[in-house]
């Protein structure tokens, strides 16, 4: 019998989901001073350099999808705070740890993917929608190498990781558009059991590797059950955390997808960029050590320039060995240390 594929963690969960129990079954790689309170340093947990690609000057967009479902406030907030939570300089002095140089992070706007809520969308579903999409020039006026592509998915929306096809976005594209391998999945892996989204890459027949983070509205629905994370009282600050978790991780890390699809292959590990021993990346850890009690790591936190507050996740440091909110100075550049 070959060996159980390990794969790197691209993905936000839940503690004590089913979600995070069939991805950390999967998890890891081919063979004390501002830590967040209440949380012990994990200096097992470091991440470190594998020598993949990194975003030092990030850019990103988001789009709604099933946009007649979004209600137009949310969508107002959304495109506010998340642009704010990534230029932050506080919270952008934990992540330039992680790179030669000061970071920047810039929002290039958003647009509407009209219709109504898809019911049901897959990791497939969405890099097909990305095929799609640049076939029909849409992603021409990006810089693609630093562009991440963000889908929203709106109210009632269930996202899985299933790499077919569900048409939940109703897109065709043609069979070698998108080229991938398989990727692990199951039938607990979805938002309603704790999945609040994930970032990928999709490889086109022009060559051209297109970055995307796609994420649930996370929310408490009617019945009382939950889909996605939901950290706030307020669905939309639940977003924002997601997408601040999935861009650090794309711009740290943003080749992780084509390190999955290569399985146990060792050469797979020279796509990482930061990950830990265990294949965390560094939205992933904090979320663990936070354990049931999500406030030690899902906080809303004051903007350095002042004007309000933005809904975040806490992002792991090497600095202080754990989960890390804003600071005054940054950090010394860790050292680029593969496993």
């Amino acid at each position: 019998m070959s060996p159980r594929n390990r794969r790197p963690l691209n993905v936000s969960f839940r503690h004590g989901s089913s979600a995070e129990r069939v991805f950390r079954s999967q998890s890891g790689l081919p063979t004390g001073e501002a830590i967040a309170p209440g949380v012990k340093p994990t200096p097992p947990h470091d991440l470190l350099f594998h020598g993949g690609k990194t975003i030092q000057d990030l850019q990103f967009t988001n789009t709604y999808v099933g946009a007649d479902a979004w209600p137009k406030s949310d969508i107002a907030n959304i495109d506010r705070a998340l642009s704010a939570a990534m230029s932050d300089i506080d919270l952008n002095n934990v992540m330039v740890q992680y790179f030669s140089g000061p970071i920047t992070s810039t929002f290039k706007g958003s647009t509407m993917l009209p219709g109504p809520a898809p019911s049901i969308v897959s990791q497939g579903d969405v890099e097909a929608l990305v095929a799609n999409l640049d076939s029909q020039g849409k992603f021409n006026p990006f810089d693609i190498a630093s562009t991440v592509f963000n889908f929203l998915l709106p109210p009632g929306t269930v996202l899985n990781d299933d790499s077919g096809t569900t048409g939940g976005l109703d897109q065709t594209s043609p069979s070698a558009a998108v080229r991938r391998g398989p990727i692990p999945t199951d039938d607990e892996a979805d938002s309603l059991h704790g999945l609040g989204g994930y970032h990928g890459s999709v490889h086109t027949p022009s060559g051209k590797t297109i970055y995307y983070a796609i994420g649930v509205y996370s929310e408490t629905r009617p019945d009382g059950t939950e889909n996605g994370i939901t950290a706030f009282n307020q669905p939309w600050k639940n977003v924002v955390a997601t997408f601040y978790h999935e861009l650090n991780e794309a711009r740290t890390d943003a080749d992780v997808e084509d390190a999955i699809r290569a399985g146990n292959d060792p050469n797979g590990v020279k796509f990482l960029g930061w990950t830990s021993r265990q294949g965390e990346e560094c939205g992933d850890f904090p979320v663990f050590e936070a354990g049931p009690d999500l406030t030690k790591v899902f906080q809303e936190v004051p903007l350095t320039a002042g004007g309000g507050t933005v809904s975040v996740q806490f992002q792991y440091s090497n600095a202080v060995h754990g989960p890390e909110g804003p600071i005054k100075t940054p950090h010394q550049a860790s050292k680029k240390k593969s496993a």
